[in-house]
């Protein structure tokens, strides 16, 4: 295969992967986009395989063999709840991988045509030295969020005396190695590089509360996708180079959408420490402060629908863990056909991550003009008979407007307090991620249906059909 013909390949594939982009922005095309990016990643390998500088194909095929078989068990396994956790475990090895290329890179440069044993291009040890750090960082960072939000780890912000100081310096350190080794091309300077930036990513994220994490992984991604363009221009990979810098612009930009949906910057997730592990529980009927709390059930919550003309549903994590979307789906279609007016109110980081809600109700076949974000959908609860909260809490948390002592003051939240009248079906009267009380659940115009969201929807289910 020529040089230019690769290059040509290599030019298609990376459309594919911009396609791709633009296709995951909506969730209308978000099937398209995936294939996009499937048949990007496709032409990829298979004109790297053909590629004249490919000798031997032994470990290649052991490799995508493995690859393939991990890639494809977890994806058949693997639960909506859990995706945020997986997408932290894959940026580890993309970071990983990029330590290994610069490693790699440095004691074969003649493989690379980056120079000799002792003699590499300047740039070449800058490009090497820098996709090393990142993808160290981005690993044990990537790890830290995994185990965090498995709930290997506390997610309570693990935080000590002067480590913002102390971090600062272990970066300073960092990058005067990287300025050395740029000079004089050593390998115990490489080493050093490598292990300050793994120490690093431990020592960054270890600190950020759980709440945070969808942020930090976030970041991750983006961090991942540098170290890759660092790597491209090591290997002298357009294609790469292309690739690495679209996960990374993409991955920035989340990460400013979701610090927006929270009203909080970069600066403030990395040194706030945001979130507990240990949250606060409301009361099970009543606080020692004697806030009453309306508890009703599933037969009761049908009876309110079924008199209602206009209901909007707010999904939240909750919906996702007990899978409860498919006969969510089912209920609202029954109110449908009685005419009342059914829309569902998704929040920029429902679910923990942006479009965790939309994919769900896209799996349960909800048409998407029924699927409206915070801004298009926030003025008409005013208007509303119901709002149905489903597994939400901090999105729908009033004190984020009113409390300016809260965590969450200032976050956007739906303001579904402001309709007629609100269910809350929720497991129990726990607090949300953030660990702080939701004091909506004590409105006057608030019934908590408190069990399992599948099981609420199934009793409203038999409630509304009774009616007909």
């Amino acid at each position: 295969m020529s040089a230019n013909f690769t290059a040509f390949l290599y030019l298609i594939s990376a459309v594919c992967f911009i396609m791709a982009l633009r296709g995951l922005s909506s969730a209308a095309t978000s099937r398209t986009g995936n294939i996009c990016g499937m048949a990007g990643m496709g032409i990829a390998i298979l004109t790297t395989l053909f590629s004249p500088i490919v000798s031997t194909y032994g470990l290649i095929c052991m490799a995508l063999t493995a690859g393939g078989f991990v890639g494809a068990t977890i994806a058949k396994n693997i639960k909506m709840t859990a995706l945020p956790q997986l997408v932290a475990g894959f940026h580890s090895l993309v970071g990983l991988a990029a330590v290994c290329v610069a490693f790699a890179a440095y004691f074969e440069p003649q493989a690379y045509g980056i120079g000799f044993p002792g003699k590499v291009k300047t740039l070449s040890l800058l490009e090497m030295s820098l996709g090393a750090m990142i993808g160290a960082l981005t690993f044990s960072g990537s790890l830290v969020a995994f185990g965090k939000l498995q709930g290997l780890i506390s997610s309570k912000p693990l935080i000590f005396s002067g480590q913002h100081i102390f971090n600062a310096f272990l970066g300073a350190v960092a990058l005067m190695g990287v300025l050395l080794f740029i000079l004089t091309g050593s390998l115990p300077l490489f080493y050093l590089i490598t292990i300050l930036a793994f120490a690093l990513g431990f020592l960054m994220i270890l600190p950020i509360g759980g709440a945070d994490m969808p942020v930090v992984v976030s970041m991750l991604n983006s961090y991942s996708g540098w170290a890759a363009v660092g790597i491209g221009f090591t290997l002298c990979n357009n294609l790469l180079i292309i690739t690495g810098a679209l996960v990374g612009a993409s991955g920035a930009i989340l990460s400013y959408i979701m610090c927006k949906g929270m009203n909080r910057s970069i600066l403030n997730v990395i040194l706030g420490g945001f979130g507990s592990d240990t949250p606060e529980i409301g009361s099970a009927l009543q606080d020692e402060q004697n806030r009453a709390v309306k508890v009703s059930n599933g037969e009761d919550a049908a009876f309110i629908l079924h008199n209602a003309r206009s209901v909007i549903i707010v999904p939240g994590y909750g919906m996702a863990v007990a899978q409860a979307q498919h006969v969510l789906r089912e209920m609202a279609d029954l109110l449908k056909t009685t005419g009342v007016n059914v829309r569902y109110a998704i929040h920029p980081v429902a679910g923990r991550m942006p479009g965790h809600m939309n994919v769900l109700l896209a799996e349960a076949n909800v048409p998407y003009e029924n699927v409206l974000e915070l801004d298009e959908i926030n003025s008409d609860f005013s208007t509303t008979d119901v709002a149905f909260v489903i597994g939400a809490n901090d999105i729908t948390n009033p004190a984020a407007k009113t409390d300016p002592s809260s965590a969450i003051y200032g976050m956007p939240v739906l303001d579904v307090g402001k309709s007629k009248i609100v269910l809350f079906v929720k497991r129990s009267l726990a607090s949300g991620y953030a660990g702080i009380d939701n004091e909506l659940f004590y409105h006057d115009n608030t019934f908590m249906v408190l069990g399992d969201a599948k099981k609420i929807c199934e009793d409203v289910m038999k409630g509304l059909k009774s009616f007909l």
